[in-house]
């Protein structure tokens, strides 16, 4: 069980990370695909849950933990709070237990961080990537989903009008960013964690975490 000092690890802005084993078996290049969120679900394989929007996330949520956590109770008195590490903790650990076993962790599913473009790499032959989370208001919180192992070498393809496009728009503004979709499966002993907002302050976090079997790079339509 992750504590919510794990928050501070967690809460990675925009910037590569390490590769790791997993990770390195995740193809990691790929071409642009310039569709709306409805237009990319037909690429996911069948029965793959599209995670990018609040309504989606809540229905997951839901089937894995039933209700949201009563977070005014939890949090208390905040951080200066006794108990407070301890009510989190025993949250983390009670919800765990019941989700063991639920139907709701089979099946792929699909989320959204973010991808920020390098200049156009003549040794890559495209564009690298860098990553960095997406967080999505939720009514049960503010939920981020983190990879189990983050891919790593993520290098943008994209060919014809794409590439000069996207090499035009970096030109002009120096920076492009576009959204990474990554497809895998929900960690069965540990699928959610919860936590606190460092930003809000008694806001909720929720962290699906996923092992992370495919990517794709869009620029929603």
């Amino acid at each position: 069980m992750r504590h919510s000092w794990f928050l501070a690890i967690c809460l990675i802005g925009i910037g590569g990370f390490p590769p790791a084993s997993h990770a390195e078996d995740v193809p990691s290049r790929g071409p642009l695909h310039n569709l709306s969120y409805d237009q990319f679900r037909a690429l996911l394989p069948a029965g793959t849950r599209l995670l990018v929007e609040a309504p989606a996330i809540e229905q997951l949520l839901t089937d894995l933990d039933g209700d949201p956590p009563d977070w005014k109770t939890v949090y208390g008195q905040g951080h200066h709070d006794r108990e407070h590490d301890d009510r989190l903790f025993a949250l983390n650990r009670e919800r765990d237990a019941k989700r063991a076993g639920s139907a709701a962790l089979s099946g792929p599913v699909t989320f959204a961080w973010l991808g920020e473009l390098s200049p156009f790499d003549q040794t890559l032959g495209g564009f690298s990537v860098s990553l960095g989370p997406k967080f999505v208001s939720t009514g049960w919180g503010i939920v981020r989903f983190k990879p189990e192992e983050a891919p790593g070498n993520l290098v943008l393809t994209p060919e014809g009008q794409d590439l000069v496009s996207i090499q035009q728009e970096l030109e002009r503004h120096h920076r492009l960013e576009i959204e990474v979709l990554m497809t895998g499966r929900l960690l069965p002993d540990e699928t959610l964690v919860y936590d606190f907002s460092h930003e809000e302050e008694g806001r909720g976090l929720i962290m699906p975490f996923v092992r992370v079997e495919r990517v794709d790079f869009l620029r929603r339509r």
